[in-house]
């Protein structure tokens, strides 16, 4: 996991640099200056300057916020919530002039959920509706409840896109409609609202300052701590996020709970992030980079979802078919790990790609042999990743679907440079020639 950073927003405990001399004189005499505009009479420079000080500092403490990040460690203040024993006592002033803990309550956070009421709401990609599914797994847990009334909620949430612009407006547009719902409509009982997904992990702070819209940050990766979040919340008027991207979370032990019990179909999310780092795509510093779910928590859960009478299963991922798990699987050997590393023909990556691994090739041929009767596809792919062995996967099981997405974004050679896609218009051509020769019919979907 990556390190925890931690950072609160509001008035620094320790000093941010040193000034010259006479920029501190001609700030004095411009504070001695106010203060004397600003006395009433009979009241003297000392009370008059002591009374805006105070005014200041109510300003500058007026809204704060508890920001977990990966850009920032813990300092010592973070450290110092127990006093220091006698024995120490000459570090006490220091330590209190200095360093004077944060209000930064830890583990004494009460359950603030239980019984509570969640609305969910979903916008963006397919990979927003399994994180809203993980997300309800998380929160029933933690003893809330899900309801499908607006007006009956203690929380919403907004599940966010940040692909473009437009979706942003979209979500904008929904908090300024739900803060009349917060002010005018239940100004009793005005429910909270968290912001969840990849619009709440590129905004962040901006989120928590646009005028107490917001009560609640959760990025991608932060799920897991979501129901901690909404107790800290509920214990200050300060707002809270947790917008950390993790290194190898995939939340491959959470069984999550379908939107819709009665669908057939069913997304199931074997991979997340992404490395490709095309200039044009936020989605790398949305969601982090490339980790794969074991191959042993996958063909579970499909076996279990079979049971349950689905009928069709789609993979789902970022960059799905660069999937690579390098964990020990306990059910099939490891001298079963077959190949499919290979780049498609003519197609590079601007990163280092890494060996080993259990790839895409064998998941998706491991799942297709749990139910014959059972329909399975993929998305999303990058053309870069379709090794001959993986094709023949897909020629060779009935139930894969001959049905591939295969993104183009450009059909000029230069605009895909630009954009750092790491092939050109001929190469890809070429893969679509050559899938074809292997799976005659096959059908195609681009973008």
């Amino acid at each position: 996991m990556n390190r925890i950073g931690l950072r609160t927003q509001g008035p620094s405990v320790l000093s941010r640099g040193r000034r010259s001399t006479g920029h501190a004189y001609s700030q004095r005499m411009a504070m001695s200056s106010s203060v004397a505009s600003s006395q009433e009479p009979g009241e003297t420079a000392a009370q008059a300057h002591r009374s805006d000080r105070s005014v200041l500092s109510k300003q500058k403490t007026k809204r704060r916020h508890l920001v977990f990040n990966n850009r920032t460690g813990p300092s010592l203040q973070h450290f110092l919530a127990q006093p220091l024993g006698d024995s120490t006592a000459h570090l006490e002033s220091a330590a209190a002039s200095s360093a004077e803990p944060e209000r930064v309550p830890y583990m004494s956070v009460s359950d603030w959920g239980e019984g509570r009421k969640y609305y969910v709401e979903v916008y963006g990609c397919q990979m927003n509706v399994n994180d809203t599914e993980i997300l309800m797994s998380v929160l029933n847990k933690a003893g809330y409840k899900r309801t499908m009334t607006l007006d009956d909620a203690d929380v919403i949430f907004l599940m966010t896109c940040a692909i473009r612009e437009k979706a942003e407006d979209r979500i904008w547009s929904r908090l300024s409609h739900l803060k009349s719902l917060k002010t005018k409509t239940r100004p009793d009982r005005a429910p909270m609202v968290g912001v969840l997904g990849c619009m709440a992990e590129r905004l962040k702070e901006k989120l928590l300052e646009s005028d107490r819209l917001v009560d609640v940050v959760c990025g991608p990766d932060a799920y897991r701590s979501l129901p901690r979040l909404l107790s800290l919340r509920a214990m200050s008027a300060d707002g809270v996020a947790n917008v950390m991207l993790s290194a190898d979370e995939t939340y491959a032990d959470i069984t999550p709970v379908r939107l819709d019990d009665n669908k057939i179909s069913v997304h199931l999310s074997v991979m997340r992030g992404c490395n490709n780092m095309c200039s044009f795509c936020i989605v790398p510093f949305t969601r982090g980079t490339e980790r794969s779910r074991d191959i042993d928590s996958i063909v579970s859960e499909v076996r279990r979802l079979s049971a349950q009478g689905v009928r069709e299963v789609t993979l789902l991922g970022q960059n799905v078919n660069s999937y690579r798990d390098t964990s020990s699987s306990a059910v099939f050997a490891d001298d079963e790990v077959g190949g499919g590393s290979d780049l498609s023909r003519g197609f590079s990556t601007i990163y280092k790609r890494k060996e080993g691994g259990r790839r895409f090739a064998e998941l998706l041929h491991r799942v297709a042999q749990i139910d014959p009767e059972m329909r399975v596809r993929f998305t999303s792919p990058h053309p870069k990743d379709f090794p001959d062995e993986l094709l023949q996967v897909i020629r060779d099981n009935p139930n894969v679907c001959r049905s591939i997405h295969l993104p183009l974004q450009s059909g000029s050679t230069s605009c895909l440079q630009r954009m750092r896609r790491g092939y050109s218009r001929e190469a890809f051509l070429e893969l679509v020639h050559h899938i074809r020769s292997v799976i005659p019919d096959v059908a195609f979907s681009t973008d």
